[in-house]
This record gives C-alpha cells, structure tokens and sequence, in this order.
C-alpha cells in the first residue's frame, strides 16, 4: 500500500540532536496516523507516496520540529503553590491554580525546570524547542486508518515521549 493521507504508518526510528546525541530510539515498531497529528509536517512529506521498506534520514530545523526556545515562556510562581515533593523534570498541564503570572498560556505543558525554597521554575516551551535534529527511520508496514483514528487525528499511542513527568500515581494539583 501506497503512503498517502489518511493511513497509518508502522515505524521504527533512531532521533538524535545535531551533534548526534541520542535523544529517542524506537527499536519495536510504533504506529502513527499519517494526515493527523502523529507526525511533524516534514517527516510526513517525506513519506507520501512510499511504501514498506522505505528509509529516510531528515534533517530537522527547530522551525521544522518543536519551534523556536520562546523565552517568554518562562514563569516564576510562589513555591507554596505546588505540592512537596515537586521536582525538576515533573510535567503538568496549564498553569497551576493560584498562579500570580497574569496570561500564561491555559493550554501549555509546563516543565519544573528548578524548584528553590520560594519560588518554582516553569517551562512552556516544547523539551526539544530550539534544537536541531536529525530523524533517521524505516517503514514497516501501511494500513488503511480506521475511522475512529480519523476522527481523533491520532492512533492514541504519544509520539516523542520523553520520560519526564510527574512520578506514577501522583498527580501536581
């Protein structure tokens, strides 16, 4: 079966930055929903019109992966706000209920990015937001998306995951 959109790919890839660095390894294969919002728009253009076997290596601009390192998305909020056990690396989605930044973005998942006695440090931006990168990747299989993938724009697993977060079982707020 030709790659074309809506279908879903079977993937295995090797992610690294620019120096070469190994950021994410898939060695099993993973499916995405090619026309939805599994995949970064260049690596779905590479793949149109392929098929099983096919193999690519990109190079990605930040631009062209997880956007430019947006300063302005960096907050400073009362420690008091969050629980004890807040760590570097825990992950949450929107600002945290009583925050004193005004307009910080609703929709963003923030990274505690250092935590000291009064305040905590919160970044909105993408983990990989301002680095280059470089995605080598085989196809596996194509198969025909479902609808219900369709309709979700994803076949449900997350693409780029990255390890960070908060601990099993606990939740920030």
């Amino acid at each position: 079966m030709m790659i074309s959109s809506p279908c879903v790919v079977s993937l295995t890839w090797r992610l690294e930055d620019a120096q070469g660095v190994l950021i994410d390894e898939l060695t099993e294969p993973m499916e995405f929903l090619v026309g939805g919002e599994d995949l970064l728009p260049k690596v779905e253009s590479t793949l149109m019109g392929q098929t099983t076997g096919f193999e690519a290596q990109l190079k990605l601009e930040p631009e062209e992966a997880f956007g430019d390192y947006d300063a302005q998305l960096v907050f400073f909020e009362a420690r008091t706000l969050f629980p004890e056990e807040v760590s570097e690396g825990m992950q949450f989605e929107g600002p945290p209920e009583g925050a004193a930044t005004p307009d910080m973005p609703k929709d963003v998942i923030y990274t505690v990015t250092e935590v000291y006695d009064s305040h905590v440090v919160l970044d909105g931006n993408h983990p990989l937001a301002g680095i280059g990168l470089r995605l080598s990747f085989k196809v596996l299989d194509v198969r025909t998306a479902t609808t219900e993938e369709v309709e979700q724009g994803s076949v449900g697993e997350a693409p780029f995951v990255l390890g960070m977060g908060a601990p099993p079982n606990e939740t920030l707020h």
